[in-house]
C-alpha cells in the first residue's frame, strides 16, 4: 500500500511497479480505478500512467475498445471500473493495481477482485498487488493497514516538491496547511473520528448497503451557493430515497463548485437519472431566485422551497438519530460527503458543510412525517 498525499508520485510510483511486475514474470494484470475515466486517463494514458511510462521496447499495446493492455511478452492487464462490481466476478489475476482505493464507491469491487487474486505459482511468481491512494478511514484502508501482510510506505505531498508547479504549492498551502483535511490530504494521515460529531465511520460504514429496494419516494436536494467564484463554497446536492421498509436510503451526490445554471443543470440532471419525484432547495439566502434558476433549466420541474427556521444542529441532530436507529443507509460510499459529516463539529459553532446540509433536508423531507406514518406497520422499532 502506498498512503501518500495529493502530488506525492503515487501514480508514477505505481505505473513503474506494474512495468517491472511485468517483466519478473506476471502474465495476468488487473488495473482498476473508481472510474472508467480514472483508469482511462490517469493509470493507463496520463502523464503518469503506463504508457508514458513504458520504454519503446516494452511498451504495451493499448486497445480501448476491450479495455485491454497487451505487452510484447504476452503479458495482459484489464481494465476495471470500482464502479462496476460484477465485473470483477471470474477475472483472475497474478497482479493488482487497485488506484485510490479510499475513493471507491462500491466496496464489493474490491472484495470480488481479492477473490481471483490467485494466480502465479505454475509460472514461477506470487501473487502481489500495489494500492495507491490518500487515505480516508473507511474499512477496507483500515482493514488492510491491519493486515501483517501488508507493507505500507507513507509519504506526503512535501517530498515531491522539487517535481511540482510552484503555483500548486502556493494553493495547497494557502487553503490546506495546518488543517484536519490538510493532514489527510496532504500528509496521508488516517485520520480518527471528531469528538463531537454527530456521524462516525463506523456508523455509516454499519448501514452501508449495495442496493436500494423498492422505493416509494426520490427526492433530490440542493443547498446552493449564493456566489460563484474561486472562494465559493460548493453547491450541496444530494439525491435520496425512501424505501418500501421505511428506511432511507442515500443514493447519490452530485455536489461541486458550480455557476448557478451549472448547478440547476446538475440538478435536473440528478432528478431525471433517478426519476425523482421532487427537487427541494434551501432559500434562505438566495430565496425565489432559487426557484427561478431551476426553471430556466426546466420549466415544469416539481419544485418545494425550504426554509430554515432552526439552526443547523438541531435540524442536524434529528437526521443523526435516524442513522443510529440503522434508519439510514448509504447506497455505496460518498467520500466527500461522509468526510464532511464525520469532521463537522456542531458545538464549535462551525459552519456545517453544504453537501451534508442537502443531506439533512433530503432525509427530513424523506422521513420526519413518514418514519410516524409506517411506525407502525415496520417491523423495526422506531
Amino acid at each position: 500500500m502506498l498512503l501518500a498525499g495529493r502530488g506525492f508520485g503515487k501514480t508514477r510510483s505505481a505505473a513503474e511497479w506494474i512495468r517491472e511486475r511485468v517483466e519478473s514474470g506476471a502474465r495476468h494484470l488487473i488495473l482498476a480505478g473508481a472510474t472508467s475515466a480514472d483508469v482511462r486517463d490517469i493509470m493507463v494514458d496520463g502523464e503518469s500512467g503506463l504508457l508514458a511510462i513504458s520504454p519503446p521496447w516494452n511498451r504495451p499495446v493499448y486497445e480501448p475498445s476491450k479495455a485491454r493492455l497487451t505487452w510484447p511478452n504476452g503479458a495482459r492487464a484489464l481494465m476495471l471500473s470500482a464502479d462496476e462490481p460484477d465485473r470483477f466476478r471470474g477475472k483472475q489475476s497474478d497482479s493488482i493495481w487497485a488506484d485510490e482505493l479510499a475513493a471507491w464507491r462500491y466496496p464489493e469491487a474490491w472484495d470480488q477482485m481479492v477473490l481471483g487474486f490467485r494466480l502465479g505459482a505454475g509460472y514461477g511468481i506470487e501473487p502481489k498487488g500495489i494500492v495507491s491512494t490518500t487515505p480516508r478511514p473507511t474499512a477496507i484502508i483500515r482493514s488492510l493497514l491491519k493486515d501483517p501482510r501488508t507493507v505500507v510506505t507513507r509519504g506526503s505531498t512535501y517530498d515531491n516538491f522539487a517535481n511540482l508547479a510552484p503555483a500548486f504549492i502556493e494553493q495547497v498551502k494557502a487553503k490546506y496547511d495546518g488543517t484536519r483535511l490538510g493532514r489527510q490530504e496532504l500528509f496521508a494521515e488516517v485520520l480518527d473520528d471528531v469528538e463531537g460529531a454527530l456521524w462516525s465511520h463506523d456508523l455509516i460504514d454499519s448501514q452501508r448497503v449495495a442496493k436500494a429496494p423498492e422505493l416509494r419516494r426520490t427526492v433530490v436536494a440542493i443547498d446552493p451557493a449564493v456566489t460563484a467564484n474561486e472562494t465559493s463554497d460548493e453547491t450541496g446536492i444530494v439525491v435520496a430515497g425512501l424505501g418500501v421498509d421505511g428506511h432511507a436510503y442515500v443514493l447519490a451526490d452530485y455536489s461541486g463548485k458550480r455557476t448557478p445554471n451549472e448547478w440547476a443543470c446538475a440538478a435536473i440532471k440528478a432528478y431525471r437519472d433517478f426519476h425523482a419525484d421532487r427537487i427541494i432547495a434551501e432559500e434562505n439566502n438566495g430565496g425565489k431566485l432559487v426557484e427561478m434558476n431551476l426553471r430556466t433549466a426546466m420549466a415544469h420541474a416539481p419544485y418545494k422551497g425550504v426554509r430554515a427556521a432552526q439552526g443547523k444542529r438541531p435540524r442536524a441532530e434529528p437526521i443523526a438519530a435516524l442513522y443510529e436507529q440503522k434508519r439510514v443507509h448509504h447506497v455505496g460510499i460518498f467520500p466527500q460527503l461522509e468526510d464532511q459529516m464525520c469532521t463537522w463539529e456542531p458545538l464549535t459553532g462551525a459552519k456545517s458543510p453544504d453537501r451534508m446540509d442537502a443531506l439533512v433536508w433530503a432525509i427530513t423531507e424523506l422521513t420526519l412525517q413518514p418514519v410516524t406514518r409506517y411506525a407502525f406497520a415496520n417491523l423495526d422499532p422506531v
